[in-house]
């Protein structure tokens, strides 16, 4: 691991790599609808397997050290990774994809923040 990020505690590197891992992910699964609309299917699926394979790169060592490290369980490292997942699909869906942004989104937020409760009570 750089030396920079050492200092970071496992936690916190865990939801920094979830986070640059989503964002990956949702330009892997969604971008080509904006980007490659007029191209063949499988162009699209090519170029979203490239930006998927930096996707992992980020996920997998964020998973390690969340359960390794930061000793999250795999259900919290599952909660936290959907949380990431909407917090970074809300914008890129508006500002990327030219959405209309959605009272759904809060909602669909709010039911998130019960299965973090639900999840993390414990300890």
């Amino acid at each position: 691991m750089p030396a920079i990020l050492s200092s970071v505690p496992p936690a916190a590197l865990t939801v920094l790599l979830l986070i640059g891992s989503n964002v990956f992910m949702t330009f892997a699964w969604y971008g080509h609808l904006k980007d490659l609309a007029a191209s063949p299917w499988y162009v699209a699926a090519v170029a979203s397997w490239g930006i998927a394979l930096f996707e992992y790169l980020l996920q997998v060592p964020g998973n390690r050290i969340g359960f390794q490290q930061a000793r999250l369980s795999v259900g919290e490292l599952k909660i936290m990774q959907e949380v990431i997942t909407l917090s970074v699909f809300v914008p890129f869906s508006v500002f990327f994809l030219k959405q209309p942004l959605k009272l759904d989104y809060l909602w669909a937020g709010l039911c998130m923040l019960g299965a973090v409760y639900f999840i993390f009570r414990n300890g």
